[in-house]
């Protein structure tokens, strides 16, 4: 049988950049060398795609480090000709060869995106997958912007019936115009109150704010990344996640928990990151069956309201005595690394490394084919 031809995508401009590069390494890593053609392609910080044969080598080096990976390579792309032209022309001989076999649908299988936030994670890849007809791993372009968006995100939820923090929302010109509007928002939710960027994840640009004096900085730093912040109501004492899989009948592994230590004071990227024992991750979660159960079923519901495709991670917050429980996030390009929850709830429940990537990749060849049984050209029905 022929080996599927699997461009695996990752890097990107966004603020998550490390991060994804440790994703990358562990998928390219469990991809079995007698099924898949894997075709590593970087997305530098720059926007430029290229090429790389010791992919793995200088993966292990940077990732290890939280380093960015050097533009080494040759250009490459997976648009059609000729709307490859722009890398062809910056290459010749071999090395043209190398990009005309990526170019054009029928050439590349499958494309895996591990693009953490912003122009990977929120929709605008993924448009670009579906205007060259690529079959692509994950969520489309509209569960992936949704996903993206914690805004919005949360309003849909919210209108599904599924609890979720209560939060204000300030764009850069709100806070410019009048800045006293946030503090009257976090006043009104209490604090503490969380700070985040309403388009990233990793917990970059996130502030756990306890008083008035420490909110302007922890705005002031989350617009470094995004035009628009949430100021959330904290719901504190446990943090629990769930993984989902499928595309129209979602299966969904979990909870596990995550347990913050040497006295961070949230899931922040330091503790995940930087830290190596920043936190530890406790699968299955010390919970009862029924509040479990709970939240496996809210971890699905989050799923189908945001019309995610492939895979989700839904994140948790819940009080110490589980009075409360509520959906903080849902990241539609989870983590792959190997602190991550997302694969380790998988492998817990009989789905390792390897045979989660083969499920993600039949996931997306199913998910084409739907698509492109659809009709898009207009014939009028035959009248009665």
């Amino acid at each position: 049988m022929a080996k599927l031809r699997v461009a695996v995508l990752f890097g990107g401009r966004s603020g998550e950049h490390e991060v994804s590069l440790r994703s990358a390494l562990a998928v390219m890593s469990a991809m079995d060398p007698a099924r898949y053609e894997v075709l590593p392609i970087c997305i530098g910080r720059n926007g430029q795609w290229f090429l790389r044969d010791d992919a793995l080598d200088a993966l292990a080096v940077a990732a290890q480090h939280l380093a960015e990976l050097d533009t080494g390579g040759v250009p490459a792309a997976l648009l059609p000709y000729p709307l490859a032209q722009g890398a062809l022309c910056k290459a010749n001989g071999a090395d043209r060869s190398r990009i005309l076999k990526l170019v054009a649908g029928e050439h590349v299988d499958v494309v895996f995106p591990i693009l953490h936030g912003t122009y990977g994670e929120d929709g605008t890849v993924q448009g670009l997958f579906e205007l060259a007809d690529v079959p692509y791993v994950g969520s489309g372009v509209l569960g992936s912007a949704l996903g993206m968006s914690k805004d919005a995100q949360k309003r849909l939820m919210r209108e599904a019936g599924i609890p979720v923090t209560k939060f204000a929302v300030l764009t850069k010109w709100d806070f410019e115009a009048d800045r006293s509007q946030a503090l009257h928002a976090a006043s009104k939710l209490g604090y503490p109150v969380y700070v985040k960027p309403s388009c990233l994840g990793s917990s970059i640009g996130v502030s756990r704010v306890c008083g008035a004096q420490e909110l302007e900085p922890a705005i002031l730093d989350a617009l470094r990344y995004d035009r628009k912040v949430l100021i959330e109501a904290a719901c504190e004492g446990r943090e629990l996640e769930c993984a989902v899989l499928g595309n129209r009948r979602p299966e969904v592994a979990g909870p596990g928990e995550i347990v913050v230590e040497r006295g961070h004071a949230f899931y922040s990227y330091e503790s995940k990151y930087v830290d190596p024992k920043g936190a530890k991750l406790m699968i299955p979660a010390p919970l009862p069956a029924a509040t479990a159960q709970r939240i496996r079923a809210m971890a699905q519901a989050a799923f189908i309201a945001l019309d995610l495709r492939g895979m989700a991670r839904v994140d948790f917050l819940a009080r110490e005595d589980l009075s409360e429980i509520v959906v903080n996030e849902v990241n539609t390009i989870p983590g792959f690394t190997e602190i991550s929850m997302y694969p380790k709830l998988w492998a817990a429940a009989g789905m390792p490394m390897p045979k989660l990537v083969d499920r993600l990749i039949e996931l997306a060849l199913e998910e084409h084919a739907e698509r492109r049984a659809l009709s898009f050209t207009y014939r009028a029905r035959a009248s009665a």
